[in-house]
């Protein structure tokens, strides 16, 4: 069985960030490593393989920590939800009484968290966010084992839990939360998906949820041949049929991703899998540039905190470089679908990701707060694409509350609207998700794609102002 791996699983329960010079897609350079670019003998650190521990354990503040604070004790930027909220332009969909009010988000994730409901309570005391009307837990895929804090898999999987739970409300406060637990970890390959498809389909068959949230993947190549993957689609084509929203995240190693292992890195451009999947709304990265009033001071950009010193020492406790990007690229199993037909200039022949980008960046975490065992209660910082997705997927739980019904796959709608230069959809021009690391004592880089004017491989087609964009995507995913 290979490593466990919390791909997009992972930096969201563990943390990320920013942007880079740009460059052209292309295969691996590598170099000969050097003390000025590496710690003698570094073996760049894969985020699938790392114990999430070891990532934040030490950032753990009793209250959470403002972007001042982190800035000045992290060298990064956190934000609380109020900054979030804002920068999405969500008031006045709240004035409006568009909080997800009467809709239902299934947020999936292996084992989840012993304490999630009592961690939820604090967070919504500490912002002063209104309890979901209903937050309850399933495990139709079979009954989850007993919590140990001593298993690095599990408590992994408690962070990305929480993190997913609490941002997912933050966008959404008036939606229904349900959390889908299953036994098996998600790894590499189809370990943890067959249990995965069982619960999505319970989900769907049962009419729980309109917009079903997934913050993790698995490598392409990890899978073999299509005819592999192909049965685990069965709960992705099973919500189309009933207009049921599913998201994805793209990853957070940029361009490379892990084999079977956890941590041997591709030495080319990889995507993952579910958001590779035509079905799937794949979310990707990007990093925030706000004040304290969740003000921008400069566009977003790209994710990529790749060659920054300063967010390495915050999660990996080295210089670097370390893959720390949002994922994106194309896919090795599905042909390019008809919604991308506009932007083949920039996909070719095949599917294309990220579709959609939000903020996941780790200068710009956001405040998580956690009491399950296995690491100290407290606040920490968190990022990555595993933040993205539950953002993105209360975004679209707003939706369905404006249409008065499940919007479906919404991915059509989402070209549309870029190709109308719709006011909802904000591009995102700047930035790249190229990642270098140091492997078998050389120095590579993945070259990786830009983001530019319109749709690119880095960023999709960029992010979202809410308040258009909510009312804009009920309107168009509806006619399709």
């Amino acid at each position: 069985m290979p490593k466990a791996r919390r791909v997009s699983a992972a930096v969201g329960a563990f943390a990320l960030t920013a942007a880079v010079a740009g460059v052209s897609a292309g295969t691996a350079v590598a170099s000969t490593s050097s003390a000025s670019t590496t710690q003698a003998s570094h073996t760049s650190q894969a985020l699938s393989s790392l114990v999430p521990g070891l990532l934040h354990a030490k950032h753990v503040t009793s209250q959470p920590p403002t972007t001042a604070v982190c800035e000045a004790s992290f060298s990064i930027a956190c934000y609380e939800p109020s900054q979030i909220q804002a920068a999405y332009n969500l008031d006045p969909l709240y004035q409006r009484g568009v909080t997800g009010r009467g809709q239902t988000i299934a947020i999936v994730d292996s084992f989840g968290s012993p304490t999630i409901k009592a961690d939820l309570a604090t967070f919504d005391k500490t912002f002063s966010l209104p309890a979901p009307p209903s937050f309850n837990v399933i495990q139709p895929a079979g009954k989850v084992p007993p919590y140990d804090p001593n298993n690095a898999d599990m408590v992994g999987w408690a962070g990305e839990t929480t993190l997913d739970v609490e941002y997912a409300h933050t966008i959404a406060p008036g939606a229904n939360i349900l959390l889908v637990e299953t036994p098996v970890s998600e790894t590499e390959g189809t370990v943890g998906f067959p249990q995965i498809v069982t619960a999505e389909n319970y989900v769907i068959d049962h009419h729980l949820a309109n917009v079903i949230s997934q913050s993790f993947s698995a490598t392409e190549q990890t899978f073999g041949h299509y005819k592999t993957l192909a049965p685990l689609r069965a709960a992705f084509e099973n919500a189309a049929a009933h207009h049921v929203t599913v998201t994805s995240a793209t990853g957070d190693s940029g361009a490379a991703n892990t084999e079977n292992d956890g941590s041997t890195y591709y030495l080319y451009p990889t995507s993952e899998w579910p958001p590779t999947d035509p079905l799937v709304t794949a979310v990707g990265g990007t990093q925030l540039h706000l004040n304290a009033a969740g003000q921008r001071t400069s566009p977003d950009t790209v994710w990529n905190d790749t060659y920054s010193v300063a967010t390495n020492q915050f999660i990996f406790g080295d210089n670097g470089p370390n893959p720390l990007a949002g994922g994106g690229g194309k896919s090795i199993f599905f042909a390019r679908p008809s919604y991308q037909d506009g932007v083949k200039n920039v996909t070719g022949a095949t599917r294309g990701v990220p579709d959609i980008s939000m903020s996941g960046a780790c200068n710009g975490a956001v405040d998580v707060y956690q009491s399950f065992g296995g690491q100290p209660a407290g606040w920490y910082p968190t990022c990555g694409t595993s933040e993205a997705t539950p953002l993105f997927s209360a975004v679209v739980t707003l939706a369905d509350q404006v249409a008065g019904h499940g919007l479906g796959v919404v991915n059509p709608a989402l070209y549309a609207l870029s190709a109308a230069h719709a006011p909802g959809i904000v591009d995102v021009t700047s930035g790249n998700n190229t990642v270098s690391f140091t492997q078998n004592g050389k120095l590579y880089t993945v070259k990786g794609y830009r983001a530019g004017k319109g749709y690119d491989l880095a960023s999709g087609v960029g992010t979202v102002n809410g308040a258009y964009f909510v009312p804009e995507l009920a309107a168009a995913a509806s006619r399709w």
